[in-house]
């Protein structure tokens, strides 16, 4: 799913470490507004309280273990039209879409909150995407889980 998702995005398999060497690229473009349409990990954070998830949200940005989340409280919390947003944005199916957040968006909000807190701004969760954008894409390549 990854590597079709990878090959959705950059046209080509043996392309996608040109677009992790890159700039924004769609994958950082769909990820940095699903961040601003809600409000950042703040809001984010807030609406996986709200969805019941709060527990799963908060071992992301904690010290301890990333619990997992199904693609189905994804598209719950996130609602459907949300996720839809996101996989026309990639190209790709919704269910491929909200499989790929379900996957990796433990990692990413892990990866954005290295101090165990939501202390950062907007600007600053951007930049720390922006950041962790090539090196998630060479460990999907890689068919390494992100660390």
């Amino acid at each position: 799913m990854i590597d079709t998702l990878l090959e959705t995005l950059t046209g080509k398999k043996e392309d996608n470490a040109a677009v992790a060497a890159g700039g924004q690229d769609p994958l950082a473009a769909a990820l940095s507004s699903l961040l601003a349409k809600n409000g950042g990990l703040q809001g984010l954070m807030s609406k996986f309280s709200q969805g019941g998830l709060g527990e799963v949200f908060s071992s992301w940005v904690g010290m301890g273990e990333n619990q997992s989340v199904k693609a189905s409280q994804i598209e719950d919390v996130l609602g459907s039209e949300q996720v839809k947003g996101l996989a026309s944005q990639l190209g790709v199916d919704p269910s491929k879409a909200s499989g790929f957040l379900a996957s990796y968006l433990p990692q990413i909000v892990d990866k954005l909150t290295p101090a165990g807190k939501l202390d950062k701004g907007q600007n600053e969760q951007q930049q720390g995407l922006d950041d962790l954008l090539p090196s998630l894409l060479s460990n999907l390549m890689g068919g390494k889980p992100p660390v």
